[in-house]
């Protein structure tokens, strides 16, 4: 926090009121300007991915320190980018300043970052390092939405707040969401780990093999969606290369497994990695709802219209409201709680992207 604070106030400083000095000054045209410093953040979450999935693969804890140090430098310099661009927002106007959670652009960025803070904080408390390469997974996928993005639709651009954005509330609702969206997809990945690790370490290896390819399709079914969505708007060869990567890469996990699965941490730690991110995810998803319930009372004179954003955010909640019962009440465990939280993630990516792309309603300013 220090360290993105100073950064940001140097390129405070550098701007000097002036928002055209981002492509005269040198350290703010590749370093410190919003949009240097978030795609400083992409290319280094890149790193870290490719450095946690050398260190998973070939046992090199040099790569797995590297993966988790490329990992903090990627959350300080997007940080820093969020914060610059706050500020950058206000030298367009004064009228249009605004904190930067409004857009898909912007929201984007801020799963990335509390995704990568949540297991940051995790790896440091449960020694979970090997874990890394399968949350960062989640975090490319993100990030290369967030580059596609930009140079497709140069959503980098600061616009205005619509209307019904003009709140004080968007500062508390946006977060409280997004704290939700990242455990959530911390507890799917925590949950195809489980699952590697329980294929790997079987000695029947065929059925737990195929179990294995499953939610190997299961999680690729998602990037299916987003090459869907990603079509309908006009998609270009990236995304085939891009779901093709991911798909390669699952293939050599699952081939892999043995290997893998012997580095990972144990299954009763795995499980309650899982069990403690949704348990975090479904109190500040809960705080978010009713939030924007009484955000939704103060702009549109209700607090429930089955708006179907609203829908789907109540069928995330009941999702993961029934995990926690069948965990805690239930007494399950195992093998239909990676695979119910992995499923899970799919419920939770068509509510956070899939309702924006396809279905109209109150809360579609967030298209492409």
């Amino acid at each position: 926090m220090m360290a993105a604070a100073f950064i940001s106030l140097l390129a405070i400083n550098y701007y000097q009121g002036d928002l055209g000095r981002a492509e005269e000054v040198f350290l703010l045209k590749y370093l410190g300007s919003s949009q240097s410093a978030i795609m400083w953040m992409s290319f280094l979450f890149f790193l870290s991915t490719v450095s946690y999935w050398s260190a998973t693969i070939f046992g090199s804890e040099f790569a797995a320190r590297s993966g988790t140090a490329l990992a903090w430098s990627a959350v300080l310099l997007g940080l820093t980018g969020m914060l610059v661009r706050w500020y950058e927002s206000y030298l367009i106007g004064p009228d249009i300043g605004h904190i930067p959670i409004s857009n898909l652009y912007e929201v984007f960025v801020l799963f990335s970052l509390v995704t990568a803070l949540f297991y940051l904080y995790y790896e440091q408390r449960y020694a979970t390092r090997q874990l890394g390469a399968f949350v960062m997974v989640v975090i490319s996928a993100a990030v290369g939405f967030l580059l596609w993005y930009t140079f497709e639709r140069e959503a980098h651009e600061i616009q205005p707040l619509v209307p019904a954005l003009q709140s004080w509330w968007m500062k508390i609702h946006v977060p409280a969401n997004f704290i939700g969206y990242g455990t959530f997809s911390i507890a799917a990945m925590t949950g195809f780990a489980y699952l590697v690790k329980d294929a790997g370490a079987s000695h029947a290896a065929s059925r737990p093999a195929l179990g294995l390819w499953a939610a190997a399709l299961m999680l690729a079914l998602l990037l299916a969606l987003e090459a869907v969505v990603f079509r309908k708007t006009g998609t270009s060869a990236f995304w085939l290369v891009y779901f093709a990567a991911f798909a390669a890469g699952l293939g050599a996990v699952v081939a892999a497994r043995r290997s893998i699965a012997s580095r990972l941490p144990s299954k009763e730690l795995l499980e309650d990695l899982m069990y403690r991110s949704i348990a975090v995810g479904f109190a500040f998803f809960t705080i978010a709802t009713i939030l924007g319930a009484l955000w939704a009372a103060e702009a549109w004179g209700s607090y429930w219209s089955w708006d179907p954003k609203e829908t789907w955010a109540l069928i995330v909640w009941l999702n993961y409201a029934a995990w926690l019962h069948m965990r805690q009440l239930k007494g399950l465990r195992g093998a239909p709680l990676a695979w119910w939280a992995l499923a899970g993630l799919l419920v939770t990516t068509f509510a956070f992207l899939g309702v924006n792309m396809f279905l109209s309603g109150l809360h579609s300013y967030g298209q492409l």
